[in-house]
């Protein structure tokens, strides 16, 4: 089953923006994969503005984020793995989503086999 998170990220992104609203991304910059401008990590994490005006190219994936924008005046490229968003929320009044860190092994849970239902699932027999 795919994980929920990136439509959470793009639908919340979606409502900041239609509210003339800033959108942030809190980032977990130590995950495996991301490429940050490591100079502006505090305590292991990084606040990116992703509002239109402030980077090019962005694309939300389902897999990652990527975009450019310009850091202390020195354009970079940025590519977060959807895995180390820690939060998306509007600068303004704070209102977004807060991720729970360990439900991301849940997204690696296979998809439902009829040989692995889980318990207490009722039987369902078909009757001719």
């Amino acid at each position: 089953m795919t994980s929920l998170k990136p439509y959470l990220i793009r639908s919340i992104y979606e409502w900041i923006i239609d509210n003339s609203l800033t959108p942030y991304l809190l980032v977990n910059a130590e995950h495996p994969g991301a490429v940050l401008p490591l100079e502006f990590v505090e305590d292991g994490k990084i606040i990116l503005n992703v509002r239109q005006e402030a980077v090019q190219g962005l694309t939300l994936g389902n897999e990652e984020i990527e975009f450019n924008a310009r850091f202390g005046g020195v354009p970079r490229h940025i590519f977060v793995p959807i895995r180390a968003v820690l939060a998306i929320y509007a600068k303004e009044n704070g209102k977004g989503m807060v991720f729970d860190p360990a439900e991301e092994t849940e997204d690696e849970t296979p998809p439902e086999t009829p040989d692995t239902k889980p318990p207490g699932r009722p039987q369902l027999k078909v009757v001719k």
